[in-house]
């Protein structure tokens, strides 16, 4: 499938599917100017089509980075921005999160270590803060310093997988909830040691399995961070909870991006799962750089805006 590209001042784009199901890249964006309402609506309606969209060959700087990513919506921002210091070292954008192996002075973080311990649950498939009351809308993941192998990222379409689960089913899962649970996801993941004050941080929320998209298709709404059932005792819950999970990874349903220096992958939260494959070795550099944006709402960090009113159209 594809959609026509505006024949004005983007007429250089170029829009190729990677996927049978989704997915697709567009070839021709550059941010060194600011994003222009030929090159915002072209976007918006590729990821309506697609859910997830590769830019190809950028060289952006944070702040073209973030400055392309608020054309679409206001920032959550990482927790603790407000708390920003510079750093001695490695430099990155506060409004950015850092998704690399890289300390503060650039150096790698061994992949065994306790630091990257809690970043492994990462590799089961999950979606940017659903964890949170207020769930993202896209997430815009930039390759600055990509390793010659391994680290590819997998994405999956959960309005196809809605799509294909039998009658019975998407009847069962029309008006539940599923509690979204960032330490409870962790443990699943095999992570030991959480107490009480690192719960609080991060108490658990409860969304919809199915939500309905903008432009009326229908997604499942599930993933790492969906740990039990309102109403349901937990063991009842997590059952379903995993069988839904195995079947929206089905390997028809994947698609694996494998990276390239300049890539910025762009998914839609309320709609795709993804996950990381390990990158075990230490001999390579990885620096990838986030930004994410929500449906609305102030533009402020994650870590206050879980109190924002859910807005549930």
């Amino acid at each position: 499938m594809r959609i026509d590209v505006p024949k004005e001042e983007y007429v250089r784009l170029t829009i190729n599917p990677l996927h049978p199901i989704f997915a697709a890249e567009i070839i021709g964006v550059d941010l060194g100017d600011p994003p222009g309402p030929e090159l915002v609506e072209t976007v918006e309606r590729a990821m309506a089509t697609y859910a997830v969209c590769v830019l190809r060959n950028l060289r952006a700087s944070d702040e073209e980075h973030i400055r392309f990513a608020r054309a679409f919506g206001p920032l959550e921002l990482p927790p603790g921005v407000t708390r920003f210091v510079q750093r001695k070292g490695r430099q990155i954008a506060p409004e950015l999160f850092d998704i690399s192996n890289l300390d503060e002075n650039d150096e790698i973080i061994p992949y065994a270590s306790d630091r990257r311990k809690l970043g492994r649950a990462t590799e089961r498939f999950h979606t940017d803060s659903s964890f949170h009351t207020l769930p993202t809308k896209w997430s815009l993941l930039l390759g600055h310093i990509v390793p010659p192998e391994g680290g590819d990222t997998l994405f999956i379409d959960t309005r196809a997988v809605y799509d294909a689960l039998p009658e019975e089913t998407r009847a069962k899962v029309a008006n539940l909830e599923a509690v979204h649970d960032f330490w409870r996801g962790r443990e699943l993941t095999g992570v030991t040691g959480v107490t009480d004050e690192m719960r609080a941080t991060l108490p658990p929320v409860t969304h919809p399995l199915v939500r309905t998209m903008p432009y009326g298709r229908k997604s499942l709404y599930i993933g790492g961070h969906a740990s039990g059932i309102p109403g349901w005792p937990e063991e009842k819950a997590l059952k379903f909870l995993f069988e839904l999970y195995d079947f929206a990874t089905q390997d028809k349903f994947v698609y694996r991006h494998k990276w390239h220096d300049g890539d910025m992958v762009i998914w839609d939260n309320r709609c795709t799962l993804h996950a990381a494959t390990a990158l075990v070795g230490d001999q390579y550099k990885r620096d990838l750089r986030r930004a994410t944006v929500n449906e609305y709402g102030p533009e402020i960090s994650a870590e206050y805006g879980r109190t924002i009113p859910v807005n549930r159209v």
